[in-house]
């Protein structure tokens, strides 16, 4: 593929990331975490519990990284660690009330904010919409990018 082929999904890339302010943004719209913070409450959301090596792997994260803001959350009473009785090795971690009161906001926000640019989309567009975005994403995960 020669670059000028490259170009357009290049340019639509970063205008994506620009719309959709991520060059911004140190902080998200859920009171006031880091997007890092704010991803992991939304993973642990979704699965009620899991381990730190599993959210770092669903956020393809480094562990100490995550770790980090994991440990940030439960001092700041988003999150809470429960050691599991059959296995004391495996540290569950789940939400706290205030954590799922950030959580249900957030999703809300965010089912709103996708409700209205799935509107704008045409309707008979939108599963070709969904499709495209399917098959960057699994290209996207497929590659690694030399940065």
């Amino acid at each position: 593929m020669s670059n000028f082929e490259q170009l357009p999904l290049r340019e639509n890339l970063r205008q994506l990331v620009r719309l959709l302010g991520l060059l911004e943004k140190s902080e998200a719209a859920c009171c006031s975490l880091s997007l890092t913070q704010c991803h992991a409450v939304i993973e642990i959301g979704r699965t009620n519990s899991m381990s730190l090596n599993e959210l770092a792997d669903t956020l393809q994260l480094d562990k100490s990284t995550l770790s980090r803001s994991v440990n940030q959350l439960v001092d700041d009473g988003v999150l809470k660690r429960n050691a599991q009785s059959e296995d004391r090795r495996y540290v569950a971690i789940e939400l706290t009330e205030k954590g799922q009161s950030i959580y249900d906001t957030t999703e809300q926000t965010m089912y709103d904010y996708y409700s209205k640019i799935m509107t704008a989309i045409p309707s008979d567009k939108r599963s070709q919409v969904i499709e495209s975005l399917e098959l960057l994403n699994k290209a996207l995960a497929d590659s690694k990018c030399c940065l």
